[in-house]
């Protein structure tokens, strides 16, 4: 089962006219572009999506913001990865767990902490999102992509 934030219907963002028409072809993680951690996330799975199927928007940008807010989460408390795919948002560990599995091997044999209580992964998600500015640092911009990687990142 996909957990959703707010919006367990399949591409409802589609028809929220607050949220801009984008391409959602691929599964898109939306990540915080100011933290370090959530950066180095971005170029990690940018180095290992070998068939290079997974794009990346900025929770700042303004689709970004519109998207948080069609899901009913909180604008600029940015604590989590949104992975949206097939019309569908997952946050927190769910998030994470199946942008591992969509990596394929050797990535996806971290879903093995599926089995884990989502209540437990969660707990953990949100220890490290509470304090991974202090941990990892923030930037005073967004993460900006490389000439390279720039096709893969929705504006």
């Amino acid at each position: 089962m996909t957990r959703s934030a707010t919006s367990p219907e399949p591409y409802g963002y589609r028809r929220d006219r607050a949220v801009p028409a984008f391409d959602d072809a691929f599964p898109i993680i939306m990540f915080d572009g100011e933290c370090v951690l959530c950066s180095r996330f971005v170029r990690f799975v940018l180095r290992r999506d070998r068939r290079g199927r997974m794009r990346f928007l900025a929770a700042q940008s303004p689709l970004g913001e519109a998207l948080y807010r069609h899901l009913g989460l909180t604008i600029g408390a940015y604590e989590t990865y949104v992975l949206l795919e097939n019309g569908h948002a997952r946050v927190k560990s769910d998030a994470a767990l199946r942008i591992f599995a969509l990596l394929g091997f050797p990535w996806h044999l971290l879903t093995i902490g599926a089995i884990a209580p989502r209540a437990w992964r969660d707990w953990l998600y949100d220890l490290v999102a509470r304090n991974r500015y202090k941990w990892f640092g923030a930037r005073d911009t967004c993460y900006v992509p490389t000439a390279a990687e720039a096709e893969r990142f929705i504006a």
